[in-house]
């Protein structure tokens, strides 16, 4: 079993064009996700899978491997399916896509994911973090998770779950745990083809959570409980905020 870690990453981003061309200090960002994960020592493998050959060159130009891909994924999902094809992953290996907009992913959580394909039964594994803040628990962009008592994820949702029906919600993150979804994601090579010949579901149409579609098929999603907490970049501002508190 080989576990390939492939970052899916696309120039034509509405919110933020260029995105992982984006500069913070003297690297780019791509760079930046993909030297991070090079220091995950369970990965056999890493790529960037793209559609852009501006991206490619920038990921050549430091020694990373690229996987140029089809133009008309709708998802980093199909993107990392159409890379395990041009890598011929056996149906066994263990394909983990990591976000290419978290420039500071940490190894040890791409290691959390890899790591609970020890167990045969996982089908697709991904991480939560407990939710400490109110901004977070009531924030439509932060997506929760609930799970059952063998950490397989049972919903996911925009919404606060569970709903704590006994209290006020100023009260609720006292009264019930409350878990954040850190979008990073792990899948079995083949159950991964399966996955990208799936049609969008209802509760994903109502939501916009691709993961919701795999559990209205009856894909299992099994979670890891992370302590540490995930930043994505998805707007200019987003990435202005970190250069002026980070240091960078």
């Amino acid at each position: 079993m080989k576990i390939f870690g492939i970052i899916p990453a696309r120039y034509a981003s509405t919110r933020f064009p260029g995105k992982p061309l984006a500069r913070i200090g003297d690297r780019t960002m791509i760079r930046r996700v993909y030297e991070r994960c090079l220091a995950c020592r369970d990965l056999d493998e890493l790529a960037v899978a793209t559609d852009d050959e501006r991206i490619g060159q920038e990921v050549a130009s430091f020694g990373g491997k690229v996987i140029l891909t089809s133009p008309d994924h709708a998802s980093g999902t199909e993107r990392c399916g159409e890379a395990a094809r041009l890598i011929k992953a056996r149906p066994g290996d263990i394909v983990i896509n990591i976000q290419g907009d978290e420039p500071f992913i940490h190894p040890d959580q791409v290691s959390q994911v890899a790591g609970l394909f020890r167990n045969k039964e996982v089908e697709i594994g991904t991480l939560v973090k407990r939710i400490a803040s109110p901004e977070e628990l009531f924030s439509p962009h932060t997506v929760k998770a609930t799970f059952d008592i063998q950490h397989r994820a049972i919903c996911f949702s925009r919404q606060a779950l569970p709903y704590c029906r006994e209290a006020v919600p100023e009260q609720w993150l006292s009264s019930t745990a409350y878990y954040k979804h850190i979008g990073l994601y792990g899948y079995r090579a083949g159950i991964l083809q399966q996955l990208v010949k799936l049609q969008p579901s209802p509760l994903e149409k109502a939501e916009s959570l691709e993961q919701l579609r795999w559990i209205e098929n009856g894909f299992r999603v099994h979670v890891a409980l992370t302590d540490r907490d995930s930043l994505s970049i998805d707007t200019p501002a987003d990435l202005l905020k970190i250069t002026n508190t980070d240091g960078f």
